[in-house]
């Protein structure tokens, strides 16, 4: 075990863009834990546009990271020590962490990752620690897709959106994505299953959605909010659904954002938009898990993992969601489990 401890502090709320000083990389003492918590060693950082929603001091639901207080994250890494019966050395846990080399956990913060078969621990963990079970219950129980219904998906190729388009076909769907790339557009049509795939960047969205949707859209999966949406909003049927996961189009944005501008449309169209935070779900995870580890082991559901090689590289590997560089679940690897 290393003697110094490698942690991400947050030092100023970004204003746009996440800029290279508003996290520092420090080095420190490795802490002890205390009666009832653990001492783990990082493997595997998750990081997820809700990073950017933790840096800011905007509402949102949980307490925003403190200035000067380690980067918060989803973390999945090795017992080394435990004062805590939950645990022993050596188990694999994940839950919210910090973004740190070393860091205390407690039964509250971090549980066991589970068996998962065959499936490697960081194929594991990057699916099923968060993603997975977002896309899950996001899409299956505010979403309800039916059989034969069309599900159209944006940020289609991101970790969650990747997940949501699987899942609705499996649940015998009509399903649509949207992303920021040709080469995006083949990845979820050629191997995922998508029956089509719009290039946000490049097509008229309104076209393409009118030629890929000719029923009308009814589950609209949004991850982006802005224009998307308007647009999606035109072509709901009657009764769809919007269940609303993500508004990565706005986190960086620095004056209020307008929108949506087709709102009347939600009354006319009957529709249901409601927001989506996995903490609400949090005593269900086992019916996600199941249900996840057992579509992936038949091969209906696949993951692509876009993987940054060491703690030090997290902030800049972080804001490639914001810019749309990744493709599929954002990562990094600190050592292997």
């Amino acid at each position: 075990m290393s003697d110094t401890n490698r942690v991400w502090r947050l030092r100023k709320r970004p204003v746009g863009e996440i800029t290279d000083d508003v996290l520092s990389l420090e080095q420190e003492a490795i802490p002890e834990p205390g009666e009832g918590e653990c001492l783990f060693r990082l493997n595997y950082l998750s990081l997820d546009p809700t990073n950017r929603i933790w840096m800011s001091d905007m509402e949102q639901y949980m307490e925003p990271v403190a200035i000067n207080a380690p980067m918060r994250g989803v973390v999945c890494g090795t017992v080394i020590k435990s004062n805590t019966p939950e645990f022993k050395a050596g188990d694999i846990v994940s839950g919210i962490g910090s973004w740190a080399d070393y860091q205390i956990g407690s039964p509250a913060t971090v549980g066991l990752l589970g068996e998962v078969g065959d499936v490697p621990v960081i194929d594991a963990f990057g699916t099923l620690a968060l993603v997975g079970p977002t896309a899950y219950f996001c899409l299956l129980e505010i979403g309800d897709p039916q059989p034969g219904e069309t599900v159209v998906v944006s940020t289609a190729a991101g970790a969650v959106g990747c997940l949501v388009g699987q899942i609705a076909k499996i649940k015998g769907c009509h399903v649509v994505g949207l992303t920021g790339s040709d080469e995006k557009c083949q990845w979820i049509t050629r191997e995922l299953g998508f029956d089509a795939a719009i290039n946000y960047k490049t097509e008229n969205v309104a076209e393409a959605l009118a030629k890929a949707c000719p029923n009308g859209i009814d589950v609209y999966f949004d991850n982006v909010g802005g224009k998307i949406l308007d647009e999606c909003l035109k072509q709901m049927n009657l009764h769809g659904r919007i269940p609303t996961c993500g508004l990565i189009s706005q986190y960086n944005a620095t004056e209020p954002v307008p929108g949506p501008y087709n709102y009347g449309l939600i009354l006319m169209h009957r529709l249901k938009i409601q927001g989506f935070i996995i903490l609400d779900y949090m005593d269900r995870y086992p019916e996600a898990t199941e249900a996840l580890i057992g579509w992936m082991k038949d091969g209906r559901l696949k993951a692509r993992l876009d993987v940054s090689e060491g703690l030090e590289t997290a902030l800049q590997a972080v804001k490639k969601l914001y810019t749309g560089e990744n493709t599929g679940k954002l990562m990094v690897r600190v050592k292997d489990a």
